[in-house]
């Protein structure tokens, strides 16, 4: 498998192209508006024929990427289930797998962060955990009909359930950090380690955090796979 991690520094957020080395098929996770051109090059370059845009969930701060790239590729857009968005071409639920030449997506519901979320394990050994499991923290739970209860339970129920080699990639990280270890964050995850899950919860209200700058906009953008109104 062919791996990218690529990121926007404006919004910290991290976009993952994988791709069949075989048949140069593509995927890009979670893309960027502001970061399409960057995209299509790197693309051009390896040769690559972009065939999915897959989002972890329905994104507050930043515009996705995918409207425009289905635009200038001709690729699908696919978005968890029941995330409100009319616009994807495909949705993907819970235990679902999207295969693309030796890479097999299989989806993992991981609700909390918004309440239509889906982490995505490739071939067993690449885990991208969008919003909810980030290094050595996890997404927020305040907006977007987030809840606290069920990210723990994703996380600790089904994230951690994974082996412990299984390597995390998050879709967003501030400070610096690229990628952790299933085994790395059962034990040094400081929002997860020793708490129970009513101290989860109780942790996750407490922490009075502002909204993203670009919420106002992203949300209504992302409904309609980052096209304007």
């Amino acid at each position: 498998m062919l791996f990218r991690q690529l990121f926007d520094a404006e919004t910290s957020t991290y976009t993952y192209l994988i791709a069949d080395r075989v048949t140069k098929e593509a995927i890009l996770v979670d893309p960027v508006l502001e970061q399409v051109e960057r995209d299509i090059k790197l693309l051009k370059e390896l040769g690559l024929t972009l065939k999915y845009c897959l989002e972890t969930h329905i994104h507050a701060d930043h515009i996705t990427g995918t409207g425009k790239l289905r635009e200038m590729t001709g690729c699908l857009g696919v978005v968890p289930e029941n995330a409100h968005a009319a616009c994807a071409d495909r949705f993907i639920k819970d235990g679902e797998v999207l295969e693309l030449g030796s890479m097999r997506v299989e989806a993992i519901q991981t609700h909390g962060h918004t309440d239509s979320h889906n982490a995505y394990l490739v071939n067993g050994t690449h885990l991208f955990t969008g919003d909810a499991l980030l290094i050595r923290g996890c997404g927020r739970t305040d907006f977007q009909s987030g809840n606290a209860g069920a990210m723990y339970d994703a996380i600790t129920q089904k994230l951690f359930t994974l082996p412990d080699e299984t390597l995390v990639y998050p879709g967003h990280d501030y400070k610096g950090l690229t990628v952790s270890t299933i085994g790395e964050e059962k034990q040094f995850n400081p929002r997860l380690v020793g708490r129970t899950r009513d101290e989860f919860i109780a942790l996750m209200a407490n922490l009075n955090l502002p909204n993203p700058k670009k919420i106002m906009e992203a949300v209504p953008a992302n409904q309609r796979c980052g096209n304007a109104a």
